[in-house]
């Protein structure tokens, strides 16, 4: 079975799973597109489906899409919204990345083992106590 993404202005609005031919008489009278998404695929890497491990596979579309993911026909990939912060915020200072098609924050998580959480307002992690 395949897993299939209905794309309209360039958002997924609903994804199933069917056989190619379903297609030949499935009738769908809603606007926008079917598009094949792979729940194999995430951050542009082809995984396993037996082992969770990276196979060396070609990665179709970037990730597997998710109902508000964002197809970006140009690129020919689904990602994700961008990122929401602690405030309910979307992150705008975010960017997507190529070609593993995630949101990198303008500065990177801290590396020390802590956790925290990105403020927008003030562009920074905010460490969680």
């Amino acid at each position: 079975m395949t897993h299939y993404a209905k794309v309209n202005n360039g958002i997924v609005v609903d994804v199933i799973v069917a056989e190619a031919d379903f297609f030949n008489h499935f009738v769908d009278d809603t606007p926008g597109q079917w598009i094949q998404t792979s729940y194999n695929t995430k951050s542009g890497i082809h995984y396993s489906p037996l082992t969770g491990e990276p196979d060396g596979k070609t990665a179709l579309r970037g990730n597997y899409a998710g109902i508000g993911y964002i197809y970006d026909s140009e690129n020919d990939v689904f990602y994700a919204p961008k990122p929401i912060d602690k405030n309910g915020i979307i992150c705008e200072s975010w960017t997507i990345s190529a070609p593993n098609w995630t949101w990198i924050p303008p500065t990177q998580y801290p590396n020390d083992n802590k956790n925290y959480v990105w403020d927008e307002k003030t562009k920074t992690w905010i460490l969680i106590e």
